[in-house]
């Protein structure tokens, strides 16, 4: 019998990614601040690499924005795209580097299914939730979609691995695709969310008030984001 009690292995995960604009880490303070205000449970211990593309070059504090990060309750786990001595300091702030570029004209891999491996597919009910759900409740369907035949109130958060369906208004957080599947979708009557997710990619309010506030919409994922598209199309 082997002693050995741990095995490392490759795996992806989702992370969230800040695009920093300015090396202002006090305005970054200010606006990051607003932003979590928003669905601050949702971001709670979230671990976020922050993105150096934009500012490349440019003089960072790494010690003071790992320290923002962190104390805006965020797991802060490195950077990226940034230039070597923008990486060096990053390193000496405790902060790891990673390897993340986006290419949208580049093709995604293919990958080839193992045949050695036979997956057995299950198909769960949808969950059905017969009245809203109220302020400080959360729902979570499980391996299945999940249907709300009411509003989903301020507060509150609705989740499903699949798709969520909400024949109400939403006005709280609504997250389909919670264990990474791509093409879930979030369909509701009227949009007035604090927050949407998708496989790990959220929009909060304000980035929701467009053309579609207020209307019956279906949410989709789309290259790395998220796409809002009117629920009845003419």
């Amino acid at each position: 019998m082997s002693d050995q009690i741990f095995e490392l292995k490759g795996n992806l995960f989702t992370l969230s990614v800040l695009h920093l604009y300015s090396t202002d880490i006090n305005l970054l303070a200010e606006q990051l601040y607003v932003k979590i205000a928003q669905a601050p449970k949702f971001f709670e211990g979230a671990p976020i690499v922050v993105n150096l593309i934009e500012v490349k070059n440019s003089a960072i504090d790494f010690v003071h924005l790992k320290s923002l990060i962190e104390r805006m309750s965020f797991n802060a786990v490195g950077v990226c795209n940034g230039s070597d001595e923008q990486h060096k300091q990053a390193k000496a702030a405790g902060l790891s580097v990673l390897n993340y570029s986006q290419d949208v004209k580049s093709e995604p891999a293919r990958v080839e299914p193992n045949t050695s491996v036979v997956e057995k597919t299950v198909y769960l009910p949808a969950q059905i939730i017969n009245g809203a759900v109220r302020s400080g409740q959360q729902v979570y369907a499980k391996d299945r979609d999940l249907v709300v035949l009411g509003a989903v109130s301020h507060g509150a958060e609705v989740i499903a691995d699949g798709n969520v369906h909400i024949y109400g208004t939403l006005r709280g957080r609504a997250i389909a695709g919670a264990k990474g599947l791509e093409n879930a979708y979030i369909f509701c009557n009227k949009l007035e969310a604090e927050l949407v997710s998708i496989n790990g990619n959220y929009w909060i309010s304000d980035s929701l008030q467009g053309e579609h506030w207020g209307n019956a919409v279906q949410i989709q994922q789309k290259n790395e984001s998220l796409e809002i598209s009117a629920l009845v199309k003419g």
